[in-house]
């Protein structure tokens, strides 16, 4: 028993220590890069892009216009099931160092959609036809000016 929960007190400590490593943070006055990532199902990619252009692409450039990112750019894989192909949309968005908060998304929409019962189901069927949807924010490692750990 004793052998055990040394064991299991050895795992536990050596679990701990690998999982202290923090990511490297990116320095306040630089832009912050996020991708967003989009799995839709087959068959369904023109609907999805046809939804996304229509009510979700016309919010990002009206954040964009207002300061709150940079850009905003769209993007498809060249190939399916190219390397880690398990994507089919990407989204990359560059967020300025001190971005406004304002325009808030309900005001953008309330803006852009005054049918709100169509912006409703179809950002509901937009969502019905993806398999995977995930968020990537980055931190930009410069390995010009990092130091070694040995």
């Amino acid at each position: 028993m004793r052998r055990l929960t040394a064991i299991a007190l050895m795992f536990l400590l050596g679990s701990l220590a690998v999982g202290a490593q923090a990511p490297p943070k990116q320095a306040g006055a630089e832009p912050k890069t996020i991708w967003y990532f989009y799995t839709v199902k087959w068959g369904f990619q023109d609907e999805f892009l046809d939804l996304f252009q229509r009510n979700h692409y016309p919010i990002l450039k009206a954040k964009e216009k207002a300061g709150m990112f940079r850009s905003v750019r769209t993007y498809v894989p060249e190939f399916h099931g190219d390397g880690r192909g398990d994507w089919t949309f990407a989204v990359e968005l560059v967020v300025p160092p001190n971005p406004p908060t304002t325009p808030s998304d309900e005001e953008i929409i309330a803006k852009l959609y005054p049918d709100r019962a169509t912006f409703a189901r179809e950002e509901r069927r937009r969502f019905e036809v993806l398999t995977a949807h995930w968020d990537a924010p980055l931190n930009r490692l410069d390995l010009e000016t990092r130091r070694p750990t040995r």
